[in-house]
């Protein structure tokens, strides 16, 4: 069992695929709407100042027929007559000019009544080329004019009309609030929709997504796995994309499915070649220890250097011996096989290991930090027993003499008993602390061994406590590393009499 690391965080500001997509109809609908409104827009203007031309063609001609009328044969420029051109419409403005003086004025108001044209409007007037073209200025009072100035034939008399814009303008907005709220409801209206028919289009894709969901929750690093979960057929369609995203996604399950049993029979061969071979190593092992053991009786009648390799031979034998203990030990674990469970006090557990570490490390510092009331478990005492002893083990064989390694026993919140080893020594490399609970994980020079180890003492630990129903987690930094055990409690606290067990009081030894 591996330290357990914190997952990467999503980055923010990340949409799904379905407001992306909603989004993305709403922001082209909105751009066709303003380029259809735009167009829409110039196009009528266009058209309506066309017809304004039209009309200022005809009223300008009017205008003209009406102050060749007034001035036959070249004659004096007339005075004001009070008449206006036939057929000129309201806000129509008309000057007759004889150079810059104005010698007749014909407009006519908004309502209808007679104009009489301001100095600055003359002034405007006066300004328009006499080129028979429409012109659009700007009166300040009476706002944007479209004018045409025509020569008066035999004169030097210049004819000015215009017609106000105003009527166009006035369109003009009318007809593009008129598409801007259009608009904004379709657009609204499409938003609403679109939204629903992504969702209803995009369900298939969720549906798939759920599939591999369901996928990631099951346990793929170790046993046997029956993976059966697969897409929906009806999600499989080839002809859609999300169909064949639910095919690749089936085939590739399937494939998965096949490795994943072949590594379990893998697996399994594995494991019982381990075990048979543990098995077996057991009886010349022994074999080995007991001649050894006897050629040490003897070791005054040999030369030393023959009792020395004679106590080497003995000394490997015995690592030898607790290696294929272990692989054993691990292999019957991985093969499930049932534990010797019953109730175990923890605390008097503990204290009993602690001793044993505090003998067989006196160059330590320990600790010890009991709750006032027992904490029982169930569990295999012996098992319970060689995770502790494998944990005071490591903390004592790759800390430097000095450290102080402090052992608490405590009850959790939600009823679990937590049980932790905390020294004070160099700490575990940040490289090698996903692989502690590995099998055969060594650590490097920052924690030296200063005793022969197999590096299977934390393997067990943590294939023990998972055994166990619990979890064991480590955390590391230099000053400080962290062994916490979680098993779940027998029974509520209380204090037990009928268990006698002396307490040991918080101490240290060296």
């Amino acid at each position: 069992m591996a330290a357990r690391t914190v997952p990467p965080r999503p980055r923010r500001g990340r949409l799904p695929l379905r407001a992306k997509l909603t989004g993305s109809m709403v922001v082209l609908l909105t751009v066709v709407c303003l380029i259809v409104g735009v167009v829409s827009e110039l196009a009528l203007d266009l058209f309506l100042t066309r017809q304004i031309d039209q009309q200022l063609s005809a009223a300008a001609g009017r205008s003209l027929v009406f102050a060749s009328n007034a001035r036959p044969n070249g004659g004096p420029p007339p005075q004001d007559l009070g008449q206006h051109p036939l057929g000129q419409n309201v806000g129509t403005v008309s000057g007759t000019f004889s150079g810059r003086q104005l010698v007749h004025d014909d407009s006519i108001s908004e309502h209808g009544g007679r104009l009489y044209l301001t100095p600055d409007q003359q002034a405007v007037m006066l300004s328009v080329p006499a080129d028979g073209k429409p012109h659009t200025l700007s009166f300040d009072d009476l706002g944007e004019y479209r004018l045409m100035a025509l020569p008066v034939a035999g004169t030097s008399d210049v004819v000015v009309t215009g017609l106000p814009m105003k009527p166009v303008t006035d369109t003009l907005l009318t007809v593009g609030l008129i598409l801007f709220g259009v608009a904004a409801a379709g657009v609204l209206g499409a938003a609403f929709l679109g939204a629903f028919a992504v969702r209803r289009t995009l369900r298939p894709l969720e549906r798939v997504a759920a599939t591999a969901g369901r996928v990631t929750e099951l346990p793929l690093d170790r046993g046997q796995v029956a993976l059966s979960i697969r897409v929906p057929e009806g999600d499989t369609d080839p002809r859609t994309e999300v169909g064949q995203v639910g095919s690749a996604l089936n085939l590739m399950l399937g494939h998965v499915a096949q490795a994943l049993e072949a590594r379990h029979d893998s697996e399994i061969r594995v494991r019982q070649f381990v075990a048979d071979a543990s098995h077996e190593l057991r009886t010349p092992l022994a074999a080995i220890r007991g001649y050894a053991e006897l050629a040490a009786r003897g070791s005054a009648l040999v030369p030393p250097d023959v009792a020395h390799s004679m106590g080497r031979i003995q000394s490997e034998a015995v690592r030898m011996t607790a290696l294929v203990e272990d692989l054993l030990l691990l292999a019957r674990l991985d093969a499930g096989r049932p534990l010797d469970v019953r109730d175990v006090d923890l605390t008097r557990l503990v204290a009993d290991a602690v001793g044993d570490a505090r003998v067989a490390g006196r160059g330590h510092r320990w600790l010890l930090e009991l709750p006032p009331d027992p904490v029982l478990v169930h569990g295999d005492v012996q098992r319970l027993h060689q995770v502790l002893a494998n944990l005071l083990a490591n903390a004592r064989t790759h800390t430097p003499p000095g450290t102080t390694v402090v052992t608490a026993l405590a009850r959790s919140a939600d009823g679990s008993a937590v049980l932790t080893v905390t020294d004070d020594g160099p700490g575990i490399a940040p490289d090698l602390l996903p692989d502690v609970f590995e099998r055969f994980a060594r650590g490097d020079s920052s924690r030296s061994r200063q005793a022969g180890s197999t590096g299977l003492g934390m393997a067990i630990a943590s294939a023990v406590v998972v055994a166990h129903h619990g979890t064991i987690e480590v955390h590391s930094r230099p000053g400080r590393t962290e062994f916490a055990v979680r098993i779940p409690v027998a029974v509520p606290a209380q204090r037990v009499h009928s268990i006698g067990t002396t307490r040991p009081q918080l101490g240290t030894g060296s």
